[in-house]
């Protein structure tokens, strides 16, 4: 059925879907282990976190010690 064809092809692009990063921002991810503190990262950091926030690569976390980051897991 040309349904079972639609969902295959779908599927192909998902796995093969590549999110663009920068050398900075895979090195900042790399780093990354845990949970940390955002307030603890430094100015550039922060931003460089931002960016992958945005790209759904990182989370912030609200948490009683303040607002936290973590990497997704791929």
């Amino acid at each position: 059925s040309t349904d079972g064809n639609t969902k295959m092809k779908l599927n192909e692009l998902i796995d093969s879907f590549d999110i663009y990063t920068t050398n900075e921002e895979k090195q900042e991810l790399t780093q990354l282990e845990g949970m940390v503190p955002f307030a603890s990262l430094g100015e550039r950091q922060q931003v460089i976190i931002n960016n992958l926030i945005r790209k759904s690569l990182v989370s912030k976390i609200r948490s009683k010690e303040g607002i936290m980051v973590a990497r997704n897991e791929i």
